[in-house]
């Protein structure tokens, strides 16, 4: 099985080779059948792949020792749902994973352009061959996973305790999903700028990859997110660790992408922009990946010392280099007559937006690789924390969430001052109302009311742009409130799904305010019956459970939450103890409400344990974060998903000039 696997990858270094030639070789001199070999070459690929990736996961599901990698991160006692996700556990495999992703995408965007985008397909899939081609070399010559070991070991090393948790079995298959699938558009982009084809062809065809890619990348950052939550047991979520920097930096780019090609596709400008953002995007999921593969950054998230740095690095460089190039290249080309008429429009108002999210992505990214910068050219290593990132990025937050806010109410080309004043008046009411609401319940903290203030303005430019097309539609077709609702959003799927992933957006914005400026934390050592106080609850200690199996030992404390007199829970921290690895570990009790969190860790125990320590932690509205997420990925499949209107029935239905003001209120792209 071993030799299988290893055929399968050489042969699929082979077959990428050959289709970057046959995909070449054929759209320059026409040879058609060249084309198809080539697209067929990668279908063969994948298919390679894919062979292997099923190889290692019946070694690991069958405790193959042999395999150096099984006994690296497996066990015989590993739970057999964690010995499937040990496939991405180690450096080995997830570069495996990452390969088998690229194939099956490289595959279907073949498949999807099989008639279509003649001229360019063929480089697209090319590029994307060259970036197979890259992993795959890796595969066959640095890095393998079907290397064997001798002597054979009796027992493996088992998975790491800290990714023994169902997050982590989603957390990097999703975030792997987003990284890979920005791919697609980016080769389609450089695919532009080889052939020439700059209109906006490019960006229609791979519209539904870039937002897939943004789906995938919310969803692996927000899975993260929660695993830390959970597993490190320290009451947060994000710490500005390396590694989270590397996987929020595409996502911020992404987002600036997916606004700033709207005004491509409606105004014919941005396209240096545009391409020059896709091709950041994907550069940042190649740099992500090498923060957690060269060893040149300590973080809790990346994978040992490895000598994958330099070969990460080269490719790279080699990227970036290759794709500047092409953009000077064809800068000429890419200059478009229009211009923004005024500073109060709706292109304007996405314009800034991009720069604050670019922002704050090149914040983020520089104190991410000061530290290195700093060690390599002084020989001193300097810690960037949370206080640099918090102390740039908030105002950037907040200038955000304001032009988000801003965006939707105001028009193309240009907006009068009337227009202005009706627009704002109850969205700016609702937002100093809340403000001055956040400062008589004892706000003090001014980023904090300055952010409720913001977010409820927002809140109400979205109302109003859903009670304006809901009123429009009323007024068409008469239909009910609720039924209008409805077919508006299923009608305009792309307009108000954007509008859906902005409150999402609103939602993890005020959790992430609540969470950050209004926690409380206790931490008190108690006997069995003896109780302690934190905010308006009062937990008592009942007594401590022990459980063991082949795998692991676990101590359960029990702490009764009393409330208002009134016993509305029992909670059960815990401590692990996994044999293999020979490592505790924390899993933490979460009772999550509306208005906060009542987050548990049992910190120690005693001898016997009829005496305990806990740190308790009361986290305002940290509920509304992971609610903001589910909006988000909510609104994502809103927008992706098949619009069947017909604009001409309605224009049957209803005239084509009042048509065609509903469909100009309802175009697509006023959202995100």
């Amino acid at each position: 099985m071993p030799d299988l696997g290893k055929l399968c990858l050489a042969v699929a270094l082979v077959l990428a080779i050959y289709s970057i030639f046959a995909n070449v070789y054929g759209v320059r001199r026409g040879r058609v059948d060249f084309i198809v070999s080539g697209r067929h070459a990668l279908w063969a690929m994948c298919a390679m792949v894919t062979i292997a990736v099923i190889t290692l996961c019946n070694g690991l599901l069958r405790s193959d020792f042999t395999l150096e990698y099984v006994a690296s991160y497996s066990s015989t006692t590993l739970p057999t749902a964690y010995k499937f996700t040990s496939l991405w556990g180690g450096q080995q495999g997830s570069l495996l994973f990452w390969t088998w992703l690229l194939s099956i995408f490289t595959s279907i965007a073949a498949f999807q352009n099989r008639r279509r985008n003649p001229d360019t397909a063929p480089y697209a899939l090319a590029v994307m061959a060259g970036v197979a081609i890259f992993f795959l070399f890796m595969l066959n010559f640095i890095t393998r996973p079907f290397d064997l070991i001798s002597p054979v070991p009796v027992e493996g090393s088992d998975l790491n305790p800290l990714l023994q948790n169902y997050w982590m079995a989603i957390h990097p298959p999703s975030l792997y999903t987003g990284y890979v699938s920005s791919t697609v558009p980016f080769a389609f982009g450089a695919a532009a700028l080889i052939t020439g084809k700059l209109d906006d062809s490019w960006i229609r065809s791979t519209r539904r990859w870039a937002i897939f890619s943004w789906f995938f990348l919310t969803l692996g950052n927000m899975f993260g997110a929660r695993w830390a939550y959970e597993v490190l047991g320290w009451g947060g979520y994000w710490a500005w660790d390396p590694v989270e920097n590397a996987a929020f930096m595409p996502w911020l780019v992404m987002t600036a992408y997916l606004h700033s090609v709207m005004i491509q596709e409606r105004k014919d400008m941005l396209k240096v922009w545009n391409l020059a953002l896709i091709g950041l995007a994907f550069s940042l999921t190649l740099f992500g990946t090498f923060i957690t593969r060269s060893g040149v950054i300590s973080s809790v998230h990346s994978f040992t010392q490895s000598g994958l740095g330099p070969y990460f690095l080269a490719f790279l460089i080699a990227i970036v280099a290759c794709y500047t190039a092409l953009l000077i290249w064809r800068s000429p080309d890419l200059r478009s007559p229009a211009e923004f008429e005024s500073y109060l429009s709706r292109e304007a108002a996405f314009l800034f937006n991009n720069l604050v999210l670019v922002g704050i992505a090149f914040a983020v990214f520089w104190g991410t690789i000061f530290p290195v910068l700093s060690e390599w050219v002084r020989g001193v290593k300097i810690t960037v924390g949370p206080p640099f990132f918090n102390r740039v990025n908030g105002p950037l937050a907040l200038a955000l969430i304001f032009l988000m806010g801003v965006g939707p109410l105001i028009a193309w080309r240009r907006t009068s001052a009337d227009r202005l004043v009706r627009s704002f008046a109850a969205p700016v009411a609702l937002g100093v109302a809340a403000g001055l609401v956040a400062i008589f319940a004892g706000t003090h903290e001014w980023y904090a009311a300055t952010g409720f203030s913001l977010a409820a303005f927002v809140l109400g430019t979205i109302i109003v742009e859903f009670r304006r097309g809901v009123s429009a539609r009323r007024h068409m077709v008469s239909e009910r409130s609720a039924r209008a609702l409805v077919n508006l959003v299923a009608k305009n799927n792309r307009r108000y799904g954007g509008y859906i992933i902005h409150l999402g957006v609103l939602a993890a914005f005020v959790g992430i305010i609540g969470s950050s400026f209004f926690k409380m934390e206790a931490k008190k050592s108690v006997a069995v019956g003896d109780s302690f106080t934190i905010g308006s609850f009062s937990l008592k200690y009942l007594g401590l459970d022990e459980h063991e199996n082949a795998h692991l030992e676990q101590a359960i404390a029990r702490l009764a939450v009393i409330d208002d007199g009134r016993e509305v829970t029992v909670m059960t921290p815990a401590k692990l103890f996994f044999k293999r690895q020979q490592q505790p570990a924390t899993a933490v009790a979460i009772r999550s409400t509306p208005f906060a969190d009542l987050y548990v860790v049992l910190a120690g125990l005693d001898d016997n344990g009829n005496r305990a320590t806990f740190e308790v932690f009361l986290t305002p509205l940290a509920l509304w974060l992971w609610a903001g997420g589910l909006l988000m990925a909510i609104g994502t499949v809103v927008v992706m998903w098949p619009n069947v209107r017909e604009r001409a029935a309605i224009a049957v239905a209803i005239g084509r000039g009042r048509a065609e003001e509903y469909a100009g209120e309802a175009a697509p792209g006023g959202g995100c």
